[in-house]
């Protein structure tokens, strides 16, 4: 089960055992890969703008600095050209709909089986995509929000989760190496780009990123 291609494959998981079972599979599938490993948002994003080709991103829903889907829209909004496959031990039906609909190319439960794996990332490298099957309605409110998620700049939304995390202008400033009054005025461009009329309505809809049923845990 070897493909020889030269590729760059992302792994963002904060597990490391995890994350080095993945990797195993990987290497095992594909020849000549270069992995890059995250463990957080932050080292997610240097990951991203640190490496010159990225073919596709491994991503689990939760690791420290991400909310729900929150690390999925950051790479769709700022690198639309890169695949993301999401790797996670919440499988229900609901959050693998809105993975999909937030930009997934596929969703792989943690407990699949290598040979699954492969397949899946298979399909996503020849420009398909693989999800389980499920049978969830679509939803039109998880897909205008993701349109209107999709407008913010990566500096936005780090400031808005920020304000689902119930930070002040000034200690969102000190958070982010800002000045205050920058930070005010990315409030102000969120609060218009998501039509929100308030900072807390603004953090209810980062809330709303988080799955109702199950935690989105390892």
């Amino acid at each position: 089960m070897s493909t020889k291609i030269e590729l760059t494959f992302l792994v963002a998981d904060d597990h490391p055992l995890f994350r080095a079972a993945v990797i195993q599979v990987l290497r095992e599938s594909f020849a000549d890969l270069r992995i890059v490993e995250a463990a957080s948002a932050s080292s997610l994003d240097a990951g991203l703008e640190g490496t010159p080709q990225v073919d596709l991103v491994l991503l689990d829903l939760t690791m420290p600095g991400t909310k729900g889907f929150s690390a999925l829209l950051r790479i769709r909004g700022k690198h639309p050209d890169v695949p993301v496959i999401v790797i996670s031990s919440n499988d229900q039906p609901r959050v693998i709909q809105r993975a999909r609909q937030f930009g997934a190319a596929a969703f792989i439960p943690k407990a699949s089986p290598p040979a699954l794996i492969h397949d899946a990332i298979a399909q996503v490298l020849e420009g398909g995509s693989w999800f389980p099957p499920i049978t969830v309605a679509s939803s039109k409110e998880d897909e205008e929000l993701a349109e209107k998620l999709a407008q913010l700049t990566p500096q936005q939304f780090k400031v808005l989760l920020c304000l689902a995390d119930g930070l002040l202008n000034k200690q969102i400033a000190h958070e982010l190496d800002l000045a205050e009054n920058t930070v005010k005025v990315h409030i102000t461009a969120i609060l218009k780009k998501l039509n929100c009329y308030s900072r807390t309505q603004a953090a209810v809809l980062v809330k709303s990123l988080e799955p109702e049923s199950r935690d989105l845990s390892n």
